[in-house]
Parts: structure tokens; C-alpha cells; sequence
């Protein structure tokens, strides 16, 4: 009998994870044989979205392996499915699965611009730059028509706050209207993770974001409009992308980046058991290879959580990487370090009930 641990192939067309197995938090899934069953035809599992109201949206933390304390992000899951998304284990808090789960049934925060403006304005908030879609993409295709990353730029922009966006989703073009502004005044820069050049792999690694020539182009377009672009080229995968990183700094460089950034390969929790699935599946003949790469970063594990650890590894295969990067790097023109974004522009705008609106 077929289980939510194991669906049907035609279930997981357009999808990467090939199980999806229950969350660490969810106890009560298990199937059971009640002699009913009957072998159907399944549909193509559809995307689900659901509202969540926020009551808060600024998240904190004290990472010293993170270039910014404070992040929001507008979703919870992602539909552009990339099946080594170290997020994924996120998804377990809410009782769902990091698998089929993870990239089907998404959360979204439609209030979120609202209590935004709420957390800006407060008496004792102090500006620093927002990282908007560390976790989730904040473009991916139910943004289209919720435009809840749009609500919360156009708060930014009102309160003159800066903030720097990470994502994969071409349609951050839709958005030039508010980033070129916001640039012009040092409050924005965008980094496009581009993770390969082959289109094929890239389908099928992450089966609903854009391709890499679209990512390309979108860089292209944002340079054009004056917005700051970095080209991130992570994760590097050890024996399936990595043979790509001068192409990849080279293919963004010369669409208009004017920086660069690269992560190793992240496995932390269910994402080794997924992403050893997908291996085996699609890349069975590298497997092994790609595996003894990671433990070898890992001493012998898939992953090691310490911090100045857990990005980038150790030994002498994550110093080549390094080295290479630097290299072309310094070859291309690419910088690894940018200026900090500017805060002193930050004020409140008028807000309903202020007393001043009494004169």
C-alpha cells in the first residue's frame, strides 16, 4: 500500500523531494491497512497555500556566521521546490514534512507589510539592515498574485529602511519601481543564487525556479536599473557544480553583478535523507563521490552545525573552492565585501492617531 512516505512517480512530476516522510514534531502520521485499499490514478500534487496571521515578523539573531541580525520572510515553504534547501527543516515546527510537504503546502503571511510598519514605527526600533528571504524565497510564483514581499518594499521604502534580498525568482524584476529608487538612496542590493549553468540539471534540482539563463538576464535587468547585484553562486555541490564556479562567477559577472558570495553544500537534519534520495535517483553514478566530498568537509559526517564551520567546511578540498573563488574573484572584478547599506536615512513617516495630526 502506498504511504505519504512513498508517492507515486506521476504525483512528484515537477517536484524534487521523492518522499515525504513526517516532521519531527508530527507523531501521528502512519498509515495503516484498513483492507480497503484500491490501486487509483493520482493526480499531480497541486500547491497549497494557507494564511497565517503574524503577529510578529522581524526575526533576530546573533549568527556570527551572518552578515545581518535581523530577517523577515513573507512565506513559510517554498514552491520552487530545490531539493537541497537547507530550510527545509523548518516546515517539521509546523507538523508538516521537509519533503513533498516543504515545496507543496506553503504558509502565507498576508498581514505581514501591516505588522511591519508596526515594528518600524515603534519608539525603540533602531535601523540595520533587513535580510528579506534568508529562509524562503520571497519571489517565488504564489508572490505573483499575494504581492506580500511588494507590500512589505513598499513600507521600507516609506521608512527609508535598507534592506538586502536574497532570492532566486526573476520576477524581483516586477519590483524595479521601488528597488531602483531605494538604491539610488543606498538603502537596497539583491543577490540571485545561481547554483549551475546546466539547464537540465538545474530543472531537475530545482524543478520550479527559474532557469539559469532567466536568473542571468534578471541580474542583467536589475544592474541596468542601477540596483546593486550580487552573484551567489551556492551551494557549490563537491563533484556535481563545482566544476562550474569560474563559469558561474564569469556568466554573472558579465550580466552586471558587481559581487560575489558562495556556500558549501548544507545537509542539516532531514535534508541528508532527501537529498541522498535525490541523488540516487537522478545522479546515481556521482553519488558516492558527491557524499565522501561532504564527510570529508564534515570530519566524516554529512553535516557539521558548528558555526564558522557549517557554511563553507574544512580540509583541503573546501580550501581549493576558497582559493578558486578568490581567484576568479580577483580576476573578474567581483567584489566579496560591500559597502554597509545606509541607516541614517531612516524616519518614520507620519503615522494614523499621531498627535501632530491634530494641528
Amino acid at each position: 500500500m502506498p504511504t505519504e512516505n512513498t508517492p507515486l512517480p506521476l504525483r512528484r512530476k515537477t517536484r524534487a523531494s521523492l518522499s515525504n516522510a513526517a516532521g519531527r514534531y508530527d507523531m501521528a502520521r502512519e498509515a495503516v491497512d484498513d483492507g480497503w485499499f484500491q490501486e487509483m490514478p493520482q493526480a499531480v500534487i497541486p500547491t497549497e497555500v494557507r494564511q497565517e496571521t503574524a503577529r510578529t515578523l522581524i526575526t533576530y539573531n546573533r549568527s556570527p556566521d551572518l552578515p545581518f541580525d535581523r530577517s523577515i520572510n513573507p512565506y513559510r515553504g517554498c514552491e520552487h521546490g530545490c531539493i537541497y534547501c537547507f530550510a527545509r527543516p523548518t516546515h517539521a515546527y509546523l507538523g508538516l514534512s521537509p519533503g513533498l510537504d516543504f515545496e507543496t503546502r506553503l504558509v502565507a503571511r498576508p498581514n505581514a507589510a501591516e505588522v511591519l510598519r508596526k515594528e518600524l514605527a515603534a519608539p525603540r526600533y533602531k535601523a540595520g539592515t533587513i535580510a528579506l528571504g534568508t529562509n524562503t524565497d520571497p519571489y517565488q510564483p504564489c508572490e505573483r498574485d499575494l504581492r506580500i514581499t511588494r507590500g512589505c518594499l513598499e513600507v521600507m521604502s516609506e521608512f527609508n529602511h535598507p534592506v538586502a534580498i536574497v532570492t532566486k525568482g526573476a520576477m524581483v524584476e516586477r519590483d524595479l519601481d521601488l528597488l531602483a529608487p531605494m538604491a539610488a538612496r543606498g538603502l537596497v542590493r539583491v543577490g540571485v543564487s545561481v547554483t549551475t549553468l546546466d539547464p537540465d540539471l538545474s530543472r531537475r534540482m530545482e524543478p520550479r525556479a527559474p532557469l539559469p539563463a532567466r536568473r542571468l538576464a534578471a541580474i542583467r535587468r536589475l544592474a541596468d536599473a542601477g540596483v546593486p547585484v550580487r552573484v551567489m553562486t551556492s551551494p557549490v555541490v563537491p563533484g556535481l557544480t563545482d566544476h562550474e564556479l569560474e563559469a558561474l562567477l564569469a556568466a554573472g559577472a558579465e550580466a552586471g553583478a558587481d559581487a560575489a558570495s558562495w556556500i558549501m553544500l548544507r545537509l542539516p537534519r532531514e535534508v541528508s535523507e532527501l537529498w541522498q534520495e535525490w541523488l540516487a535517483e537522478h545522479e546515481p553514478g556521482r553519488a558516492a563521490k558527491v557524499m565522501t566530498r561532504l564527510r570529508e568537509m564534515h570530519g566524516g559526517r554529512d553535516y557539521d552545525p558548528r558555526w564558522g564551520h557549517r557554511m563553507r567546511g574544512e580540509g583541503r578540498y573546501a580550501e581549493m573552492i576558497a582559493q578558486r573563488f578568490k581567484a576568479a574573484c580577483r580576476r573578474l572584478g567581483l567584489k566579496e565585501r560591500t559597502a554597509a547599506l545606509r541607516c541614517d536615512l531612516f524616519a518614520r513617516p507620519p503615522q494614523p492617531g499621531d498627535q501632530m495630526a491634530l494641528f
